[in-house]
């Protein structure tokens, strides 16, 4: 047909997911009543896993996770469940629901993960057919594991050099096992604007998460992506009463290949869009989020597209992609 632009032609907008897929009913009933270590779990996880990589690869995404599906208290301690030297009272993490939720804290050193991610994706790599990518909790998060007082014999100095090189090491066996991306969470990014007005938390966080960074190749680094949002707990969320214009120039200031930004829940999406443009390194992507997974309401597909078009009028093409779980 004259004047029809031939698809093959088109710019490609690629998709990634940020990965997190509810758990079937049978395996949360079970992990309520063994709180998720009973081996005989073993075949529920493996079950879970297998199907959500099934159904996964059926909607046509070109990349894959595994759902998180054996991360079962939380994406932020998955790594720390179980290490002996710590006490249930650690950092509050208010939600705007009016729950809370808390870190573990330190109380001896050293500080060391009890299990690395990249367990996670050997499990994955079973089942998948396309590629994988896994996610992994930021040095900077776990940070506040450390109490306010020093541990005695064991110095904030040294916590964190052992940080990094748990993350170091988890970062590294998923990128040498096939991990598509690495996908850094830093929901916590945003947080520490609220919890410090001055940005001086915020600048910390980056700071230590860069340190981790560095310790890659740019080669490797076009592999490590970074994750933000507001949070997302029964429906609710910990920061979106904090200007997006508070974080986002500064975690472009991460040495990361590419970024996953929550987009499309917030109240302004086209403001959001300008701060990213404005701040966006030449050599960096970013992923915006384009299906708010906290509203009950559907989005249509009309919808989507326009939110994708309507990225397309800020970003560079040759910069932009969307994921569909974290808007």
């Amino acid at each position: 047909m004259p004047g029809r632009v031939r698809e093959d032609l088109m710019p490609h907008i690629p998709t990634e997911p940020i990965g997190s897929i509810p758990r079937p009913p049978s395996l949360i009933e079970a992990v309520s009543a063994t709180r998720g270590e009973d081996p005989a779990l073993e075949p529920l996880y493996e079950q879970a896993v297998r199907d959500t990589i099934e159904q996964f690869e059926a909607t046509g995404s070109p990349v894959i996770t595994d759902g998180e599906q054996r991360k079962y208290h939380n994406f932020w301690t998955y790594c720390v469940h179980g290490l002996p030297n710590t006490a249930p009272d650690g950092f509050q993490i208010p939600f705007a629901a009016g729950h809370v939720r808390r870190m573990l804290r330190l109380t001896a050193g050293p500080f060391r993960y009890q299990t690395y991610a990249d367990r996670y994706l050997d499990a994955a790599l079973k089942y998948a057919h396309r590629p994988v990518k896994q996610a992994v909790i930021s040095p900077s998060a776990l940070s506040l594991m450390y109490p306010s007082e020093e541990i005695q014999g064991y110095s904030r100095e040294q916590f964190l050099e052992d940080l990094l090189r748990e993350h170091e090491t988890e970062v590294r066996n998923c990128l040498r096992k096939g991990a598509y991306r690495v996908q850094v969470d830093f929901t916590e990014g945003r947080l520490a604007v609220k919890i410090d007005p001055s940005g001086e938390l915020l600048h910390r966080f980056i700071d230590l998460n860069n340190l981790a960074l560095s310790r890659f190749s740019a080669e490797d680094r076009t592999r490590i992506g970074v994750h933000t949002c507001a949070g997302g707990d029964r429906d609710s969320t910990h920061s979106a009463d904090v200007d997006y214009a508070e974080l986002l120039p500064s975690l472009f200031e991460l040495m990361a290949g590419c970024f996953y930004v929550a987009l499309a829940g917030e109240k302004d999406p086209v403001r959001v869009l300008k701060i990213i443009r404005d701040h966006l390194k030449p050599d960096q992507f970013v992923f915006v989020g384009v299906i708010n997974p906290i509203d009950p309401r559907i989005e249509t597909p009309a919808e989507v597209c326009d939110r994708v078009l309507e990225a397309a009028e800020y970003i560079p093409l040759a910069q932009l992609g969307t994921c569909d779980d974290c808007g």
